[in-house]
């Protein structure tokens, strides 16, 4: 497609690091991660960070994130047992969404295995209905804003 990016970023790209241990479980019978895991270390990763910045209680919150949207372009393998980072970036903040930018890097690689993207459309918990991001919540993400 025109205009869409063709080179993964590099770990010193991403405003924030997470680290992810790979598991047992994680594995295929081909003796590497399995592709969906990757879509769940995206999760994992962007919801720790929500989670410990503040602005994300899982359990009590009103507010919640829905993906409307998700993709991966995989570069190189990872397995178990491995140490993973996982860079995490913000595209795009909306009034109600945000694009969130995901890359998986070995354990001392500066190239991602595989590289992401997500998009929550945050809602009200009880009713489901797209609602405006809280200005705490909106200021965490410009910490981590990066180029499209």
């Amino acid at each position: 497609m025109a205009g869409e990016k063709t080179e993964p970023r590099p770990l010193s790209a991403y405003h924030h690091i997470a680290p992810i241990q790979t598991r047992w479980m994680d594995n295929d019978v081909y003796g590497h991660v399995n592709n969906v895991v990757y879509y769940s270390y995206f999760d994992t990763a962007v919801n720790r960070f929500l989670i410990e910045g503040g602005v994300l209680d899982i359990h009590d919150g009103d507010v919640i994130g829905l993906v409307v949207e998700t993709g991966c372009r995989y570069f190189a393998s990872l397995e178990f047992p491995q140490s993973i980072q996982a860079g995490i970036g913000v595209s795009h903040i909306g009034r109600s969404s945000v694009r969130y930018e995901i890359g998986l890097f070995a354990d001392g690689s500066d190239t991602p295995a595989a590289e992401g993207h997500f998009i929550h459309v945050y809602v009200d918990k009880a009713t489901r209905r797209p609602t405006s991001l809280p200005e705490r919540f909106r200021s965490l993400l410009e910490t981590i804003r990066i180029e499209a």
